[in-house]
């Protein structure tokens, strides 16, 4: 699938238009495959392995097209669908490979069943939050990483940043408002 290796960097092109338009304008697809396209093929490729990562990518945006009615930009960005339709054909494609192999080992003999690939979920949220988190601005995404990840008291960030504490608390509460936001369309993709 070539035009997954031609697809943009993440964050090069604006989205709001496509989230708006996607199930009304037949060039939105294109859109939001050169826009997520490179996001949606890396987690299945890290989800499934590089193999069938493309069969996968392709699968997500098949679906995504013929469910586009189901989009509403008002429950959650398209990222955050597509990355919920591609959490489902990932584990389609986990099954579908359990059952082949399942069938190969009956044929031998041999039954076994293996688990449908653990950790998908996490894989694609911690891939939604960093995407979010790049779209922050600097002073908010240092507020949100030292409050999360080193554990930090908003007095304690304020002190660091050299910001006033109603700042940085206006900052994180913002901030998470956006990631929630980004990653709400992840539940709203029935696939």
């Amino acid at each position: 699938m070539v035009a997954i290796l031609e697809a943009p960097a993440l964050g090069d092109t604006d989205t709001t238009s496509t989230e708006i338009d996607f199930a009304h304008d037949p060039d939105a697809l294109e859109h939001a495959f050169r826009t997520h396209g490179t996001s949606i093929h890396s987690f299945c490729a890290r989800a499934v392995g590089p193999d069938r990562a493309a069969d996968v990518t392709q699968e997500v945006f098949l679906t995504a097209w013929r469910r586009r009615d189901r989009f509403d930009p008002a429950k959650g960005t398209l990222i955050g669908w597509l990355m919920g339709i591609a959490k489902h054909k990932v584990l389609d494609s986990h099954r579908s490979a359990a059952r082949s192999r399942a069938l190969e080992e009956k044929v031998a003999g041999v039954v076994e069943l293996r688990p449908e690939g653990p950790g998908v979920d996490a894989l694609a949220d911690r891939m939604l939050v960093e995407e979010a988190l790049g779209d922050l601005s600097d002073r908010a995404r240092k507020a949100v990483e030292l409050a999360f990840w080193s554990d930090l008291t908003h007095v304690e960030i304020s002190e660091i940043c050299e910001v006033p504490l109603g700042t940085v608390k206006s900052d994180i509460r913002r901030a998470l408002g956006r990631l929630r936001r980004h990653l709400a369309g992840r539940e709203t993709a029935d696939v």
